[in-house]
């Protein structure tokens, strides 16, 4: 008996040097807040079967017009979207609300089910490309108060340096519940999320995203989404909701409690001097490093230190980045300040190679920055001025985070 142990105990110790290891914690983007309750972490393990392993089919309710079979396809990895699953949006140019919510805007669903065809943009209707966003970390954002949100406001430019960052008010659905760090203004909130910070919180993006990316309704939205010239076909044969309002609210709760992205080589000299210059001209000043979070409804939320890179807010990023369409109050040249945080790794969901801005036209870290304009436009000479070592810093510090 006493060999049959040893020579198991020799197995074990044998086979440890065939196991690989894991990716460190900040490899990857993936996976819980630490200290969730046994509780918390069934739940997210719930939110992420749903989110990332249930594919819909036609007998699940799929489309019949659809972008998307599952929420993976556009996020995998929980990481940024490919070309191959880039969104349009279509109908608003102006502030004044989008004319082509019956005929089928603001997104197209350009796939289709067998018998189907899918949807087409209606004439006169302008259209953006957006790439599906890297999704960690919203729970942070989205515990930030609106207070914390407006103090880095400044639509006027009463600084006079240039940058004139602002919210975007968006009427909330039916299904939003104000929290006490809400402050409307004239029944409108503060859009958190999406490239116009169109969306208010992680509830609104999920029931959106299920009805507009997949052709799924739940509790929160029973009605199939219009198409345009298919007035008689957005149905399809599944009885509604096609999820529950149980499935809303795991994939909400996963979503809220994905960790922060972590930075890499910290302490790398070359990292330093990158973000000492990242500093130097001005980038923090839309891309603002350090938040910290208010007392939250998710304990592990409360009170925590993080490092996103984004002030949440609309800047006019200059013609070369106007597509003519907007949403809300934003306009066709307004962007909302996209978090940096896990931009190193974007390639890793994105085939091996960048696909960055809004629409994925920039295939570098360098060619994104040289496209900045409007109140950008500064920061974008400062870094033609510097030395070719200087970008090399500057663009190492940018893939650490």
């Amino acid at each position: 008996m006493a060999w049959k142990i040893a020579f198991a105990a020799v197995c074990l110790v044998g086979c440890e040097k065939f196991i690989p290891e894991g990716p460190e914690d900040n490899e990857i983007l993936d996976g819980p807040i630490a200290g969730l309750t046994d509780e918390q972490s069934r739940q997210f393990l719930q939110g992420d079967i749903a989110f990332n392993d249930e594919i819909f089919s036609t007998d699940m309710g799929l489309g019949p017009y659809f972008v998307a079979a599952s929420c993976g396809t556009c996020h995998p990895g929980d990481g940024k979207g490919h070309p191959f699953t880039t969104l349009t949006r279509f109908g608003q140019s102006d502030t004044t609300g989008n004319t082509f919510l019956d005929r089928g805007g603001p997104q197209l669903q350009n796939r289709a089910i067998p018998g189907h065809t899918p949807e087409r943009i209606p004439p006169g209707a302008t259209f953006s490309k957006f790439t599906p966003p890297a999704v960690t970390g919203l729970g942070f954002l989205e515990a930030l108060t609106d207070e914390q949100i407006l103090s880095n406001a400044d639509p006027e430019d009463n600084d006079g340096d240039g940058i004139s960052g602002r919210p975007n008010y968006i009427e909330a659905p039916d299904f939003f519940t104000p929290l006490w760090y809400h402050q409307p203004r004239n029944g409108k909130f503060i859009g958190r999320f999406g490239k116009k910070a169109s969306v208010v919180n992680v509830l609104q993006q999920t029931v959106g995203a299920y009805r507009e990316d997949i052709g799924i309704t739940s509790d929160f939205s029973l009605s199939e989404p219009a198409v345009y010239d298919k007035p008689n076909e957005t149905a399809d044969h599944v009885a509604d909701p096609e999820v529950s309002a149980a499935t809303i609210k795991n994939v909400v709760f996963y979503l809220r409690t994905l960790k922060a992205p972590g930075q890499r080589e910290p302490g790398n000299p070359d990292v330093i001097r990158g973000k000492q210059l990242f500093e130097e001209i001005s980038c923090a000043k839309c891309h603002i490093p350090k938040w910290t979070t208010p007392v939250s409804d998710i304990p592990v939320l409360s009170e925590k230190d993080f490092y996103p890179y984004t002030d949440l807010l609309l800047h006019d990023m200059g013609p070369g980045l106007n597509d003519g369409y907007t949403e809300g109050t934003a306009l066709p040249e307004e962007w909302r300040t996209p978090p940096l945080w896990g931009l190193g790794l974007s390639k890793d969901s994105q085939g091996g190679k960048y696909f960055l801005l809004h629409d994925g036209r920039a295939r570098s870290i360098d060619e994104a920055i040289l496209l900045h304009g409007g109140e950008a436009a500064r920061s974008q000479q400062q870094f033609l001025e510097l030395t070719g070592e200087e970008k090399d810093h500057l663009i190492r510090f940018l893939e650490s985070l």
